[in-house]
């Protein structure tokens, strides 16, 4: 089954804006990767500079929802890197998993 992980994240303030960017693009995203169902991710910032950064992570297994549990436990394995650069709130970094339902490419 196909699916998406949608995430909201914002720095944990401005003044690491840099290190958050950096911290995600180039050690977080590998780190969510490795997570069995995952198979990719993007991330995407609003073109107006307001609001929350958003990241896609593209699924692709037979329990969308217990991927979700996989990355619980990357979390509190201490495998994955530090959060320190991501706020943890307003908004709170909550993933909601979308299941595929239709798709067109051109």
């Amino acid at each position: 089954m196909k699916g998406i992980i949608f995430l909201e994240t914002m720095p944990r303030s401005p003044d690491v804006e840099a290190e958050y960017q950096n911290w995600y693009n180039d050690v977080h995203l590998e780190e969510i990767c490795s997570v069995e169902g995952i198979v990719g991710a993007r991330r995407f910032a609003p073109i107006d500079g307001e609001g929350p950064f958003v990241a896609i992570y593209e699924l692709d297994t037979d329990d969308l929802d217990a991927v979700v549990g996989r990355l619980q436990e990357l979390g509190a394995s201490g495998r994955m890197s530090s959060l320190q650069y991501l706020s943890m709130d307003d908004p709170a970094p909550i993933p909601k998993v979308y299941r595929e339902i239709g798709s067109y490419e051109k």
